[in-house]
């Protein structure tokens, strides 16, 4: 076996093992392109050979994307697709797993009317709702990997001579999971624990409210009463631990619904629904998003933040030091899965219910009171850079350092 097959069979049992943490006799669900075939084949493999009854693999095919959005008529994207939300809750509520392996084109859908993409998504995402709720309260394991595909290799690596760009990408990704440490899962767990050291001291701290400083930044964040930071690895309903990024380099929490205010300024470029959206500036009252700017993809942003009400909204505060393994590799991947690892992000809509003491079992009119946003999206956006400061501000309105110079201070 090849050093390469070595690799990516250990990638795809990371992805059963930590990942989604496949149990005995539990149904697997792999959403994949077909341009991943090679490595889903290792992921059903592994799955059985972890207990799992059932896998079932969903394809998709990017070219078979576009052409529904170049060609069907404008009414196909207003048809719910409710037999896939039936069977993805009842898969779900059944105590199936859920994962996700991304190969995007981040340009796939450039040139297609924004309408058409809003559409979509805002049609696809009510007829999820509740499999989304339960995905934000950890009722279920999920999880989402990536594999490289040439369009998304290229637009990484454009000065890299062509036949070299897919083995580049495949490096750089295997690099972000730890699959060049001598045993993966055991560096999983170590780097689990430290990500879990950061969350205890900030839950011991349990700021009122954070204040991030940096160039086109200035931006105070009021924390909710009784909000939890959480970090890499959660627990399911069912008492499971998983992983739902890989990688993942984060400490995250929600915000207030209403409690943001100021501007803040992107660092890197966000690729949302098929398009590229760069150098962009958010300025916020009382919570709402007021205006927007972009040099790229404005109108794309736009039809984000118009999504619903709630997409006004921020649903997520997350903290990555600039010394991490993506940030220092110095690559941007137009792909927030490894992005947004790469620096402090925030996250236009819904926030995770489990980011409230007792949420997990609180409706969404109780979130609501408890100051969570509700929305039908959740999109990353990266804010984190070198010159970022961020204090944190007790309840007695005293400052203390969290990060100096995009760094933890502590």
């Amino acid at each position: 076996m090849s050093n390469f097959q070595q690799k990516l069979q250990k990638y795809a049992e990371l992805a059963v093992r930590i990942g989604v943490n496949v149990q005995q006799g539990q149904t697997l669900v792999v959403h994949a392109p077909i341009s991943a075939a090679e490595f889903v084949r290792l992921i059903v493999k592994e799955a059985y050979a972890a207990g799992s009854n059932l896998v079932k693999v969903n394809w998709s095919d990017e070219t078979v994307t576009r052409l529904q959005y170049e060609m069907a008529p404008d009414e196909t994207f207003e048809i719910p697709p409710k037999w896939y939300a039936a069977e993805m809750t009842e898969l779900v509520e059944n105590g199936g797993a859920v994962l996700h392996v991304l190969a995007e084109d981040p340009d796939l859908l450039a040139g297609i009317p924004s309408s058409r993409i809003q559409a979509s998504q805002r049609v696809r995402a009510t007829a999820l709702a509740k499999y989304r709720a339960y995905q934000m309260a950890d009722k279920f394991s999920w999880s989402i990997v990536a594999v490289p595909s040439a369009a998304w290799a290229a637009k990484v690596f454009p000065d890299a001579p062509a036949a070299e760009q897919v083995d580049k990408l495949w490096d750089a990704i295997f690099n972000t999971v730890r699959l060049s440490e001598p045993d993966p899962v055991a560096a999983w767990n170590d780097h689990l624990q430290n990500l879990q050291s950061k969350s205890d001291v900030l839950n011991s701290k349990n700021y009122h409210k954070l204040h991030y400083t940096a160039p086109g930044t200035d931006l105070t964040i009021e924390l909710p009463e009784g909000h939890i930071w959480a970090q890499g690895d959660s627990i399911n309903a069912q008492g499971h631990s998983y992983v739902a990024n890989m990688p993942t380099e984060e400490v995250f929490t929600a915000p207030l619904k209403t409690g943001v205010n100021g501007k803040v300024h992107s660092t890197k470029p966000l690729s949302y629904g098929g398009n590229i959206i760069d150098n962009f500036t958010l300025t916020f009252e009382n919570g709402r998003i007021v205006d927007v700017q972009a040099q790229t993809g404005l109108e794309t942003l736009q039809h984000l933040i118009e999504m619903d009400e709630g997409a006004h909204y921020l649903g997520e505060v997350a903290l990555v030091p600039h010394h991490s393994p993506i940030s220092e590799s110095n690559i941007l991947f137009y792909n927030t899965l490894f992005d947004e690892n790469a620096s402090n992000h925030l996250a236009i809509g819904t926030a995770y219910s489990f980011c409230l003491k007792g949420g997990k079992d609180m409706t969404q009119e109780q979130l609501a009171e408890h100051g969570l946003n509700h929305s039908l999206t959740h999109v990353d956006f990266m804010i984190g850079s070198a010159d970022m400061d961020i204090d944190g501000i007790t309840h007695d309105g005293q400052r203390e350092p969290v990060f100096r110079k995009g760094n933890w201070a502590f």
